[in-house]
């Protein structure tokens, strides 16, 4: 368990959703308990029928990226460079107002630019090495959406991605805080990014996951900006919540699942609202163990994706008054499992 002390700040959010761009949206759509999803168009899903996505249809990346560098990004990172800059904004923070070396990036992706990847293999196959466009080969790598992120606002501080299913975002979350408690980072961008296309579908179909974990699946960006309280209050910050411990357990061992569930949870103080990240089958074990007045699942409304995490976040550290208590739960089929506890408002450390 990382317990942070003083606690790690969330002083900016970008939510880019199915509901649309920014955290309101989404939170109306959970509100109301209205659906986001809408059918897979039958001509982009071969073979499928019956199936929902969240695709984030009202996001024009040419709203925040000049049209010809946009069109050198995949999705992923379009979504990426656009939430990020939406974030610093709603931080405070400017280009060249710090020093860049002293803020980074961490982001979780479950996919990255998979349609970029297609196409630039589309090429080889078929007509050999000729076939293969440069321009494409950049972001077919899973860490493009964090790099061209990180180039088009000058992070020079630590810079990762993590792919770890269902807890993508969240690992990176863990190591955005880690970095920020070392010393190495005074800012950091985390949250999640993932795109959705009509291959995905087809391979969730044929791989008997569309029925599973993979349905109703979505995309989308969720940013969040992190530093130490104090740091965020020195510089007149206004701090929408605090992260106060995150843990987390690889797996759950058959016959002792409750001691892992005890040892994710640590027998925490009720919280007022639980939010829950990735598939409802992974989560279900963990609920009996949590007492919450309000428990929300995104997913339901917006769509999954392995990299929701930063999403659902942001949406909890949006819905908390001052002084209440958050918990973000999040879990993979096979594991990980995370337990990130967080606080509403800002407090001084005691």
């Amino acid at each position: 368990m990382d317990r942070f002390t003083p606690a790690i700040a969330v002083t900016g959010s970008a939510i880019i959703s199915a509901a649309g761009i920014g955290s309101r949206p989404a939170l109306e759509a959970l509100a109301n308990g209205s659906s986001c999803l809408k059918p897979i168009p039958a001509d982009q899903a071969a073979g499928t029928s019956g199936h929902y996505w969240g695709k984030a249809d009202q996001f024009k990346a040419t709203d925040f990226i000049p049209p010809l560098k946009a069109r050198k990004f995949d999705r992923a990172s379009q979504f990426a460079v656009a939430a990020a800059g939406m974030a610093l904004a709603d931080a405070g923070i400017v280009k060249d107002g710090f020093a860049p070396d002293r803020i980074g990036i961490a982001l979780g992706s479950g996919f990255g630019g998979i349609a970029n990847a297609s196409e630039f293999l589309s090429g080889y196959y078929q007509t050999g090495v000729s076939g293969l466009s440069p321009l494409l080969f950049p972001n077919t790598v899973a860490n493009a959406a964090a790099s061209n992120a990180s180039i088009e606002y000058g992070l020079q501080g630590p810079n990762i991605t993590f792919i770890q299913r269902f807890c993508s975002a969240e690992s990176a979350i863990l190591a955005a805080c880690r970095f920020i408690e070392e010393g190495r980072a005074d800012i950091m961008l985390a949250g999640g990014v993932d795109e959705l296309t009509p291959q995905m579908i087809r391979g969730f179909a044929v791989t008997g996951q569309l029925s599973r974990y993979a349905s109703g699946f979505g995309e989308g960006c969720g940013m969040l900006v992190l530093e130490r309280a104090d740091h965020a209050r020195k510089r007149g910050a206004a701090i929408a919540a605090r992260l106060t411990t995150i843990s987390t357990v690889g797996f759950l061992l058959p016959g002792a699942e409750q001691q892992g569930i005890a040892h994710l949870l640590q027998s925490g103080p009720p919280c007022d609202q639980l939010f829950c990240s990735g598939p409802e089958l992974a989560i279900q074990p963990l609920l009996g163990s949590v007492r919450a007045a309000v428990t929300r699942s995104p997913g339901q409304v917006i769509g999954y994706s392995l990299a929701m995490g930063g999403t659902v976040l942001g949406l909890l550290c949006g819905s908390l008054q001052s002084g209440e208590q958050g918990l973000h739960l999040a879990a993979s089929p096979e594991g990980p499992y995370y337990a990130i506890s967080v606080q509403g408002g800002d407090a001084a450390e005691s």
